[in-house]
């Protein structure tokens, strides 16, 4: 129970710092999701992932029966969500009991080997600019904020204004020709939308073809962490200054974060 307790005490500290949720009551499956992808990125053990799955769905348990003995009715509770990242961590690697590097060898081959279009054009956005799984998996027309320079490599580059783990918001830049890949399926949708786990599959494939270690999505993220420390070294930056960029541009805040994809 105390092991329990713990865990949901960071949940709830989670909550109100990242979706400024102070009542426990008004928890969504969305959250659940948000936290069990925020503790991912740091890369957990299998073990650790497996408690913090099940301390949640206690906490659905008891929110039920607390709305029950409360308010004298079922209020709806619905954590499956938990089960289904924990699958998914689990069969793609993003938990393990040691650390090593998630970063692919060759990602551009990958993305171009991806079946889907959709997908391709996702990874893309991914590894140009650094976004999560949150920021890629659901694009509207009105996140697409035009061009600008990029200081840092001398290029022109698009802006995708994204929402991502905890409700972070801020810009990512990406290549001229995937946002203009971008606007081109605008002009024929009204939004830019992927099934998540249709997209893992498909990176998991393209990875096993090209015998690469499947990391899923976030492997792109860790090449874009690694390819713009390069990029911030070349234009000046000391490490720790390009540390601290890097973190900020992944949507992180301490430099220290990016050791970890380094």
């Amino acid at each position: 129970m105390e092991s329990y307790r713990n865990i949901w005490n960071n949940f709830f500290n989670y909550l109100k710092e990242h979706w400024s949720v102070k009542d426990f009551e008004k928890i969504e499956a969305g959250h659940i999701q948000a936290y069990m992808d925020y503790k991912i990125e740091y890369y957990p053990s299998k073990q650790y992932l497996e408690k913090i799955s099940a301390a949640l769905g206690k906490l659905e348990i008891a929110l039920k029966l607390f709305a029950k003995n409360i308010h004298g009715a079922q209020k709806e509770y619905e954590f499956s969500i938990r089960q289904t990242i924990l699958d998914e961590a689990r069969d793609l690697k993003y938990v393990a009991n040691n650390y090593h590097n998630r970063a692919y060898k060759n990602p551009t081959l990958l993305i171009s080997n991806l079946k889907n279009s959709l997908h391709q054009l996702a990874a893309k956005i991914q590894h140009d600019g650094g976004a999560r799984i949150e920021g890629v998996a659901l694009i509207k027309p009105e996140q697409l904020l035009g061009t600008k320079q990029d200081n840092i490599t001398n290029t022109q580059k698009g802006i995708i204004f994204t929402k991502e783990k905890g409700g972070k918001e801020g810009e990512i830049l990406v290549s001229v020709d995937t946002y203009n890949e971008l606007q081109k399926h605008f002009s024929q949708n009204s939004k830019f939308k992927i099934n998540r786990q249709a997209y893992y599959e498909d990176i998991k494939q393209a990875a096993i073809l090209l015998n690469e270690i499947a990391e899923g999505s976030h492997g792109l993220r860790w090449n874009f962490a690694k390819r713009r420390m390069f990029e911030y070294a070349q234009a000046g930056y000391s490490y720790e200054e390009s540390l601290q960029q890097v973190s900020y541009e992944m949507k992180h805040n301490r430099a220290s974060i990016t050791l970890h994809y380094l």
